[in-house]
């Protein structure tokens, strides 16, 4: 077996955290991507002005609720159809905000917990879906948000009269309601 003397294991070691680096700030790029697509920072943030490239892609926020309790949590507006999600180290601060489509059946308003979460699977509507994060369970409906996998897909025809209880977010949305909110998050829910 040959000796390597203290420069190859120097050099090889420099390689690796070097390696470490480059990935953590490739997945670090990948996250500051994913909040600025998600909207404004903070309901006290400026509108982006007319050179930014994000003012012509999405709508400015709607401020946060003044009901939506403290701490972190996720909050759910029903008549704005917008969710917030809201980080008590950063000052209360809304670290992403988007729209999301609510099924047929809603949640009462309250403050609920998220207790289950699956990576992916069939939704009540027969779609398949992703980062499906579920808060509570009411007259039989189960209420989650998720993403669709196809957002192109036809949706299959169905009873009319089924609940469904899914939030639907868009995929990059779903994806970061899905880093943010562990089993246990709070999901505050306001009409």
């Amino acid at each position: 077996m040959a000796k390597l003397g203290p420069g190859a294991v120097v050099g090889g070691l420099t390689l690796s955290a070097m390696a470490v680096i480059g990935l953590l700030a490739f997945q670090a790029n990948g996250a500051a991507s994913r909040a600025v697509a998600a909207g404004p920072a903070s309901a006290g943030a400026s509108a982006p002005t007319s050179a930014s490239p994000a003012a012509s892609e999405k709508p400015a926020a709607p401020p946060l609720p003044a009901d939506s309790g403290a701490g972190l949590r996720v909050v759910f507006s029903l008549k704005d159809r917008q969710v917030w999600l809201v980080d008590p180290k950063k000052t209360e601060q809304v670290v992403a905000s988007f729209k999301v489509a609510p099924g047929s059946a809603l949640p009462n308003p309250g403050a609920y917990t998220v207790y289950s979460r699956t990576a992916a699977g069939t939704g009540t509507d027969g779609r398949q879906i992703e980062h499906v994060v579920r808060f509570t369970q009411q007259q039989g409906t189960v209420f989650g948000f998720s993403a669709l996998v196809d957002e192109n897909a036809a949706a299959p025809s169905m009873d009319p009269k089924t609940k469904t209880g899914g939030i639907r977010a868009s995929r990059t949305d779903g994806q970061t309601l899905w880093d943010f909110a562990p089993n246990g998050t709070r999901v505050v829910v306001v009409a």
